[in-house]
């Protein structure tokens, strides 16, 4: 009761009549208790919000390996052919060499079984005629010295053939000078003569023996006039065979010089030919040695892409994907644009994989449960092709943590935050309400370590 009147009920009503109201009344003292309690409430609520709270960046991402080799890849044939048989089943562990797929060839020029013996057939054959070619080459080189040398002697020949020409044609010319200077003093004579014979100093027969002198001497200029042309005539035909020496010499030599020039073009050719056949011979060794397909590195058979036997299969097309053996774990991340510049490689990343129960304070890592630890290694430097960079974050065991589970497969999910720096629940609250980005206490470095 509220004991507000001076005329109290008897408490005797109270035992003979039920009163359900009176009962469900509150006690007096419910009030302060939970003033009290809303006071206790208020102060932890005071004291938490000046509690420390680490900053953290979170995204999402799939377990990867950390180098590309490690990653899973597939495996492509070289060569186009037909598939004969299979050597491997899903899931079975190979190591690096061992055969996975044996395949037959589908190019109708590799089909004849004996072509390597054919095609060293073919290179002896062109061997042989690029032997044939040298020796060839070597005549033809002999030839055009000797053609050197011969000619040096005919020119030297006709040369003095000339000279000797040139000689008697001016011991020709001298001669006929002579004659005809006797055969001048020959008429001065008969005219000296005649005048004589008419005043009666000469006889007609000294006359006619003048005269008769006159007419040999004459004889004699024609003669040698004649003479003197059938020298000149000699002299020309002397350059004449001179000229034509050194054109036969010419042809001859521009004839060897052009046969030595075809059979150097074709030993070129054989060469070239040569090459050709014991390329073509390494490549079909090389390229029945491609029949087989083999496994690049250890590891695992994932979903063989091509099935079947006699199937057939392009050049460079995937048959299977290998997964290595041994790889050495990361965590694909995938973080906001924003949040980018916030992170350098080195900070420490609190991962929960799929399948692992866990439960994460994001702000206070050190009560977690179910997490695993990490770091981050690399950071793109191009974004992702739904806007997110991309982040490499490799093992890290700290203090208190465990080692990454063994049963851990590439390609899980992966859920993670990126551990920034401590500030109070409030400003961390107030941030959150606003939008605004985490908060450092020093400007982050470039990834070559120097500040912006």
């Amino acid at each position: 009761m509220l004991n507000l009147s001076n005329q109290r009920v008897n408490e005797e009503l109270f035992t003979h009549y039920t009163l359900k109201t009176l009962r469900e009344l509150p006690q007096s003292d419910g009030g302060r208790k939970l003033g009290r309690w809303m006071l206790f409430f208020l102060v932890v609520g005071l004291v938490v919000m000046f509690l420390p709270w680490q900053q953290n960046i979170n995204g999402e991402g799939v377990i990867s390996a950390l180098t590309p080799q490690d990653r899973p890849q597939t495996i492509q044939n070289a060569i186009a052919g037909r598939i004969e048989r299979w050597a491997v089943r899903d899931g079975d562990y190979v190591k690096r060499g061992d055969t996975l797929l044996i395949i037959s060839d589908i190019k109708d020029e590799y089909f004849d079984p004996n072509l390597p013996q054919r095609l060293t057939e073919q290179l002896a054959a062109k061997q042989g005629s690029l032997q044939a070619t040298n020796t060839k080459i070597r005549a033809l080189d002999a030839q055009i010295t000797a053609l050197n040398v011969g000619v040096e002697v005919k020119l030297k020949a006709a040369r003095n053939k000339v000279k000797q020409s040139e000689f008697k044609v001016k011991a020709d010319e001298a001669d006929l000078a002579a004659i005809r200077k006797n055969y001048q003093i020959a008429l001065d004579r008969l005219d000296r003569f005649e005048k004589g014979y008419r005043n009666n100093l000469f006889s007609l027969n000294d006359l006619e023996t003048r005269r008769l002198k006159v007419q040999e001497d004459q004889a004699k200029v024609i003669s040698q006039e004649n003479k003197l042309a059938v020298s000149r005539q000699e002299l020309i035909n002397a350059q004449l065979d001179l000229g034509t020496i050194q054109a036969d010499y010419q042809e001859k030599v521009a004839k060897a010089q052009s046969d030595r020039s075809s059979a150097v073009s074709y030993r070129a050719e054989a060469d070239g030919e040569i090459a050709k056949l014991r390329n073509k011979i390494s490549s079909v060794d090389v390229r029945r040695g491609l029949y087989v397909v083999r496994a690049p590195q250890d590891g695992f058979v994932v979903r063989p892409l091509k099935a079947g036997i006699g199937e057939t299969i392009k050049e460079g097309e995937s048959i299977a994907t290998l997964q290595p053996g041994n790889p050495q774990l990361a965590v694909e991340l995938f973080v906001r644009a924003m949040d980018v510049p916030l992170i350098q490689r080195g900070r420490v990343v609190r991962l929960e994989f799929d399948g692992w129960p866990a439960i994460q304070f994001s702000g206070w890592p050190t009560v977690s449960v179910g997490t695993f630890g990490g770091q981050v290694a690399v950071i793109d430097a191009v974004s992702s092709v739904n806007g997110k960079y991309r982040m490499l974050v490799r093992p890290l065991v700290q203090k208190g943590d465990q080692p990454w589970p063994p049963q851990l497969r590439i390609g899980s999910g992966v859920y993670g935050w990126v551990m920034l720096e401590d500030v109070p629940v409030w400003y961390e609250l107030w941030r959150q309400l606003n939008g605004f980005p985490p908060s450092l206490n020093q400007e982050p470095k470039e990834e070559g370590g120097a500040k912006k």
